[in-house]
């Protein structure tokens, strides 16, 4: 019930604050924009890294004001209120379900750019669900303990490298697979290690989160 709530929040912060969602909009759309004009045309290999690496910073600019825009009068208001964990997981489901819309305009915009190289929409897809969680946990997770420093943005790029960039490299390989560009069965591993990775950070964050949410 708790967690219900705290979406309806999340929700409704983010309805009254439309530039927030039209600022990553127009992050992404003019992004694509330029890699048209730049390319003109795009190989798959390119489409790939380009996708990803549009989705990476687009998902920065979504997730990192998670805890960060929040004072630390309304941080306590939600400590005497809510149960932590249910805080963190709110957050979790509502940026995980910002970044899976955000996935899905990139992939329509840089289709209708550039083209569409994506062979297995199914594996693509999956791809896009695993890669919003994974980064959705990282990104919101990170950004609870940069928003308790001082220099919160040097801070929350320091931690997010080394957890972001195993999680890059199965998301560009599991959607390779998927553009045709590999082949073989490895696709069944990169799904269950990226997996097992998201499974982790999500263990992880409800464990340690409440510590952090004390202090």
């Amino acid at each position: 019930m708790e967690i219900k709530h705290l979406l309806h929040k999340e929700f409704t912060l983010e309805w009254r604050q439309k530039y927030a969602i039209s600022g990553i909009l127009l992050y992404v759309l003019s992004t694509v924009f330029i890699v048209y004009i730049s390319f003109q045309t795009v190989s798959p290999q390119l489409w790939n890294v380009l996708f990803w690496i549009i989705m990476l910073f687009a998902s920065i600019n979504a997730v990192v004001k998670s805890f960060v825009q929040e004072s630390g009068q309304r941080q306590l208001y939600y400590y005497q209120l809510a149960n932590p964990v249910a805080i963190l997981l709110s957050k979790m489901i509502y940026n995980t379900s910002l970044l899976l819309l955000l996935s899905v305009l990139t992939f329509v915009a840089l289709g209708f750019m550039a083209g569409n190289p994506v062979e297995q929409a199914g594996r693509f897809a999956l791809a896009l669900l695993l890669g919003s969680v994974g980064f959705s946990i990282t990104f919101t997770f990170v950004s609870a303990i940069a928003a308790k420093a001082d220099n919160s943005s040097t801070l929350m790029a320091i931690l997010s490298f080394p957890v972001v960039i195993p999680i890059l490299l199965l998301l560009v390989n599991l959607s390779a697979h998927s553009i045709g560009l590999l082949q073989g069965t490895m696709i069944n591993r990169d799904i269950m290690m990226l997996a097992a990775v998201d499974l982790i950070l999500v263990a992880l964050g409800l464990v340690l989160f409440p510590y952090l949410w004390r202090d």
